[in-house]
Order: C-alpha cells, then sequence, then structure tokens
C-alpha cells in the first residue's frame, strides 16, 4: 500500500499557510507515517474513513523524544474530530521496531514504537468523537498544552503492555469529558515531567475506564505536581491496579482534589495515595487536601483483567486481598483527606496461613517504608488491615463509609492506622459474616482519634 504522508503534509501545511480549515478524509483508509498538524488545522476523519498507520519504524519523526502517528508541537488552535478511526497497528509495529533492533539499525533515541498522537507545548486543542485503536505506545499524549479538549471519544488499546489511554502532562485548563478507555496500561492518567510546570485545572467527567493497570492516576513521574483537579462521575471496571490513585515519588505537590461519584467494579485495588521519594532525592513531594466522596467499589476475589490480550503482571505475594491505603514517609505526612459517602465491598476471608501481618509493635514497625521504590498498592504485601491501612498521614477524615466483607474469617481488622495525627470516624459501618465482636479499627501511634 501507498504511504499518503507526503500529501496528508502538503494539503495540512497549505491548509495553515492560507489561514487555516480543516482536512477531511472520507470513506476508506489511508496509510500514513508521521503527520505533523499545524496551527489552525483541524483533521476532519469521517465515518468509515480510517488513518492506518505505517508498519516501518523509518516512517515516523520524533518531537521532544517521543514518535507518534500524528505530531503537533507549539501548534495553536488544533483539532483532530469526527467518527473515523486512527488505527495504530500496534502489534504489528512493534514486532517490527523489535526485529530492527535487534539488528542494530535503528539510531539512538529513535528507537521508541510511536504514540497515535503527541502534541507538545499546544495551545487551543480539541478532540472529539474519533476511535484511537491499537497504538503501539501510550495512545494520546498532551505535553505541556493549555486549553484542551477531549470529548466523547473511544480507545481501544491493548497492542501491547505500554498503553496508557490517556496521558494528560503538565497541562491547564484541561476537561476530558463523556468517553471510554479501554487500555492495557493506566486508563486515564495525569503525569508531571517537569519541576517548573504542573497539571492545573484539570476536569475528567462522565468517563468509563477499563486497564491492566489504574483506573485513573495521577503519577507515576510527579515532578512539578497537580492542583485544581477534578473527577466526576466516572466509571471504571475489570482493572487490575486501583480504581484510583495519587502517587508523587518525584517531589511532585498534589493539592486541592476532588473525586466525586466513582464507580468502581471488579477491580485489584481501591484508593491508592502515596509520597515517595524515589529520583529527587532531598526534594520530597506533598499531598495536601484531597477529598473523595460518593464513591462505590467492588473489589476482585480473582484477577480482574483475566482473559485480555495483555493481562498486569502477578508481583508483590504472597498476600492477601490489599486494602485501601494511604502512605506517606516519616517526616512528609499525607495531609488533609476527607472520605465522605463511601461503600467498599471486598471477598473478605483473608487468611493467615496464606500471608500474615500481626498487630504488635514490631510488626507493624517492620513494615518497610519503601521510599524510593515504584509506588503501587501492593509494594508492601501483606498489609494488617483488609479495608483500609493509614501511615503518616495528618488530618485524615471518614464520614459515612462502610466496609462490606463477602465471606467470613479474614484474620485482619478492617482500618488499621500508624503514625496519624488527627483522625475523626464519624458514621464508619463494618459488616463481616462471622466477625463476632472482633475490634474493627487498630490505631497505633495515633492521636487526636474523634468518634463520633
Amino acid at each position: 500500500p501507498t504511504n499518503n504522508a507526503r500529501s496528508i503534509q502538503k494539503a495540512v501545511d497549505f491548509i495553515s499557510e492560507n489561514g487555516g480549515g480543516e482536512l477531511a478524509f472520507y470513506v476508506g483508509r489511508y496509510l500514513t507515517g508521521t503527520i505533523h498538524l499545524k496551527s489552525n488545522v483541524t483533521i476532519v476523519i469521517k465515518e468509515g474513513a480510517a488513518l492506518m498507520a505505517s508498519t516501518s519504524p523509518y516512517d515516523y519523526d520524533y518531537v521532544n523524544g517521543t514518535a507518534a502517528l500524528i505530531v503537533a508541537d507549539t501548534a495553536k488552535n488544533i483539532g483532530i474530530t469526527g467518527k473515523g478511526l486512527i488505527d495504530g497497528q500496534g502489534t504489528l509495529v512493534t514486532g517490527h521496531y523489535n526485529t530492527q533492533a535487534a539488528q542494530g539499525n535503528l539510531a539512538a533515541g529513535k528507537n521508541t514504537v510511536p504514540a497515535l498522537i503527541y502534541m507538545n507545548g499546544c495551545t487551543g486543542v480539541t478532540v472529539e468523537g474519533i476511535l484511537l485503536n491499537n497504538s503501539a505506545e501510550d495512545v494520546a499524549i498532551f505535553n505541556n498544552c493549555t486549553d484542551v479538549t477531549v470529548t466523547g471519544i473511544t480507545v481501544d488499546s491493548k497492542a501491547y503492555w505500554n498503553n496508557d489511554g490517556l496521558d494528560i502532562v503538565d497541562c491547564r485548563n484541561t476537561t476530558v469529558t463523556n468517553s471510554f478507555i479501554d487500555a492495557t496500561d493506566d486508563g486515564i492518567c495525569l503525569k508531571s515531567h517537569s519541576h517548573e510546570h504542573m497539571c492545573e485545572n484539570i476536569e475528567i467527567r462522565n468517563c468509563v475506564a477499563r486497564s491492566s493497570a489504574s483506573g485513573i492516576k495521577f503519577g507515576t513521574v510527579s515532578a512539578g505536581g497537580y492542583k485544581n483537579i477534578r473527577i466526576i462521575n466516572n466509571k471504571v471496571y475489570d482493572t487490575f491496579r486501583s480504581a484510583f490513585t495519587i502517587a508523587t515519588p518525584d517531589g511532585g505537590v498534589v493539592e486541592n482534589i476532588l473525586v466525586d461519584s466513582l464507580y468502581a467494579y471488579n477491580v485489584g485495588n481501591a484508593i491508592f495515595l502515596r509520597i515517595g521519594n524515589r529520583w529527587t532525592k532531598g526534594s520530597v513531594g506533598s499531598i495536601d487536601g484531597v477529598t473523595i466522596r460518593n464513591m462505590y467499589c467492588e473489589l476482585s476475589d480473582g484477577k480482574p483483567d483475566a482473559g485480555y490480550e495483555y493481562e498486569g503482571p502477578v508481583e508483590d505475594l504472597p498476600r492477601n486481598i490489599s486494602p485501601a491505603s494511604i502512605v506517606g514517609l516519616p517526616d512528609y505526612p499525607i495531609e488533609n483527606i476527607t472520605l465522605k459517602n463511601i461503600t467498599m465491598v471486598y471477598p473478605g476471608g483473608g487468611n493467615k496461613l496464606f500471608a500474615y501481618r500481626g498487630l504488635t509493635p514490631a510488626e507493624l514497625d517492620g513494615i518497610p517504608e519503601m521510599r524510593d521504590t515504584y509506588p503501587e498498592f501492593s509494594q508492601f504485601k501483606e498489609l494488617p488491615a483488609w479495608g483500609f491501612y493509614i501511615r503518616h498521614a495528618k488530618g485524615i477524615t471518614f464520614d459515612n463509609v462502610k466496609f462490606i466483607a463477602e465471606k467470613p474469617g479474614d484474620y485482619r481488622p478492617v482500618l488499621v492506622t500508624d503514625d496519624v495525627q488527627g483522625l475523626t470516624l464519624r458514621k464508619v459501618e463494618f459488616e463481616e459474616p462471622g466477625a463476632n465482636g472482633k475490634e474493627q479499627v487498630f490505631t497505633y501511634k495515633t492521636t487526636g482519634i474523634v468518634k463520633e
């Protein structure tokens, strides 16, 4: 098939040079390598049209070290819209890249497989309605962009393991709405690659995410941080890791975050908030001011992504079902976290003969800090609670929170706190068959406890 990249690029350049407009693709399949989207140009992919990614490693250009099918660099007022398809042919692309790399044919810095969309330093971006399938890399990446609107898109990308659905990196004034994301790696992922920038004024609303990693995630790379983020009325399902994660292991500041009406089904973990100190020794991040409310979560008793083309790797065993967790560092507590109107349904039945973590001071102190480890809810292996574990935190409020275990016999209490200053438990309920009066809240090195 003919590679149409040159003719498509000439059309984009012509439209941009003549004041802007739309480049429309009608019914058909259009094979192409990298297209450079220019200011004031919108690519419209009509229903029945498909942009098909070239499978040759030599048909892609690199911007800011990233290869992609459609790239834009410091462009303004650009868009990709329509009801058509962009297909990355990821399985073939990665196969060809791996073959060429093994033969030593790829130049240094030019050996990363391509994303479908990469926009760097752009202002006024609209991505609407399109289908994004089978990327060889993270599907759509928006880096240091301002005024971004992503709405009504469908992502189906399980062709390779490193397939974040959407990456919002150090962007401002960005909305992601009414979209469906099914990706091998994190579904909707906010990142911060620069200490000089952060994700700020972001809203994610009315989306559905499925992932063999985490559903909605902040991190892992978190240099600058996240501020004024609203995550409203979203669903996560069949997700191997956490439904919602905030991880700041690289010095990033996290503040003023609202998660409202998150519904999660068949997931490996509910909530994971974590401060670490991985790369930037001496510059430790912070999490201060997170509200999670009106959340319903059902955890899996098996492998939530079993049967998908690429499953998340089984690791950090042996352990029973992991609780939700808020884990800071000894001198850097996670602060001012409110959980309100939340129901978490666990399988229950944690067996101490499979894995065990007791409640003695020695056992609790023996949980490793793992400050420079890649942050993951399972990294501590067995934790001493089945519902929620909190360590190195300050100002934690539970308000109308219910924990339900479906099977009896878990040896652990629901809630364990360690080194927490200020813990308010207001209308916290526990349902565990056969608990027979088991004490469900265990506090250690915890002060300022208020129970209502």
